[in-house]
């Protein structure tokens, strides 16, 4: 008897350490990809924040700022299904750390030139390191975090965008400050911040929890993920090539498909409102420096409801195409409104509620398509969103936007916009069907594992 209660004890001791490590190594890795992917923002906002004072400084035309934002987003785009797929064989701390030193050097090269051919190769060499940020953090949170408590992880790292997106536009106004306006000097002070953050992120950061001798997620909470077609999510390696696993889990994925096409859609209205905030809302009455610190309003705005989002969805035990569906019709209500009034009061608002509900959906949807397939996949698959995220997404918002305000004016491009939205409407109405299947083929897989 005392010897059964000897053994009892050590297991519980046991059990009691894997928790303790296992909740240090979370928190270390939710600070770390969030405090990363900041960093990543400041380096990646900076031109687009800074695009009246270019075109000022160095005669750029607004035809050349598309030009330039549109070659970011073809460059990150395409990088990005390659950089996913490489993650998923790659140490994800590492590569996170060095996407960001990487794109913190090329953009202080920026400080150093006016040519603009130069400046156009920089920020596409930019684009192309960036695309290692976003794979690398949702495939760690994706391996340290249940998908009961994944949505509050992913939303919380998600804000992170918003976050940096307002410091990025502090450290343009310090950088003004100290330096009297000097573009050369923002350029480099971003990426001063950037590298100090990134060195900081990598010493709290862990690869994977078998990295550290710990238990898979799935084996340490006994949480069982399927597919819609019931097939389990959770295997974190395999032997299979990665063309088969493209073509298995990605191209033949229907709900890859639907949540890669929401995520394209709302990305044209993300980049359709972002991006030219600095030249639509002085149309409207608001001042540079005001329109300029209107980029960072809409996005610090988003993310107390990004994160609520977050927690809300794994409350409702994971109806994310509900809560993102919800959302965008608002926003539909909320771009009508920022397109047709000219009061500024009602403008201000309309930009801290649409923070929210863009960025929300962004969100869920980015976590939607890695709960869609296997865990040796999840790179991959964010990915392969992000290519058609930024090369029809951001692409059409940019160069197609940026050439429609050209000839047109604004008015034909709210209409791409309106469109945009509506076609993530009608594509997360059919997600709510297959998140209802899913749950239901998930019931049946733990009543067939409880029974056995």
């Amino acid at each position: 008897m005392a010897h059964v209660q000897r053994e009892a004890a050590t297991t519980l001791t046991n059990q009691q350490a894997v928790a303790s490590r296992y909740r240090r190594h979370q928190a270390g890795v939710l600070l770390a990809t969030s405090g990363s992917y900041i960093a990543y923002y400041i380096i990646r906002l900076v031109f687009t924040t800074e695009q009246v004072q270019l075109m000022a400084d160095y005669g750029f035309d607004l035809g050349q700022i598309g030009l330039i934002l549109s070659t970011f987003g073809i460059g990150y785009g395409t990088a990005k299904i390659f950089m996913g797929a490489l993650v998923d064989r790659m140490n994800a701390k590492y590569f996170l750390a060095g996407g960001l030193y990487l794109s913190a050097s090329l953009n202080a090269l920026i400080a150093f030139t006016q040519d603009f051919g130069l400046i156009l190769g920089l920020m596409l060499l930019i684009a192309v390191t960036q695309a290692m940020g976003a794979p690398a953090c949702q495939r760690q949170i994706a391996l340290w975090f249940s998908k009961r408590h994944r949505g509050a992880a992913f939303s919380i790292w998600a804000a992170a965008h918003n976050a940096g997106a307002f410091l990025c536009v502090a450290v343009i106004q310090l950088a003004g400050w100290c330096f009297a306006g000097s573009l050369p000097a923002v350029f480099l002070l971003s990426s001063l911040v950037s590298a100090v953050l990134a060195t900081l992120m990598l010493v709290i950061n862990t690869d994977r929890p078998a990295s550290v001798g710990l238990p898979a997620i799935a084996d340490y909470t006994g949480q069982r993920e399927v597919d819609a077609q019931g097939q389990s999510l959770t295997t974190e390696v395999t032997t299979a090539s990665l063309f088969t696993i493209f073509l298995q889990h990605i191209l033949r994925n229907r709900v890859v498909w639907l949540v890669t096409l929401t995520s394209m859609s709302l990305y044209i209205v993300r980049y359709g409102v972002l991006s030219w905030i600095p030249s639509y809302l002085p149309t409207k009455g608001f001042s540079t420096s005001w329109a300029q610190w209107f980029v960072g309003v809409f996005e610090l705005s988003a993310v107390p409801g990004v994160i609520a989002m977050g927690f809300l969805s794994d409350y409702l035990d994971g109806r994310r195409a509900l809560l993102c569906l919800l959302a965008t019709l608002l926003l539909f209500g909320c771009l009508l409104t920022y397109f047709t009034t000219n009061n500024r009061l009602l403008l201000t608002g309309v930009l801290f509620l649409m923070g929210t509900v863009i960025y929300a959906p962004l969100s869920l949807v980015g976590l939607m398509v890695n709960e869609a397939v296997p865990n040796y996949a999840l790179g991959l698959s964010t990915g392969f969103m992000g290519f058609f995220q930024y090369i029809f997404g951001e692409t059409l918002a940019t160069a197609l936007i940026g050439g429609l305000v050209q000839a047109y004016g604004w008015t034909l491009s709210a209409w791409v916009i309106y469109f945009a939205t509506v076609t993530a409407i009608l594509l997360l109405t059919s997600l709510v069907w297959q998140e209802r299947q899913v749950r239901r083929l998930a019931a049946e897989s733990d009543l067939v594992s409880a029974i056995r």
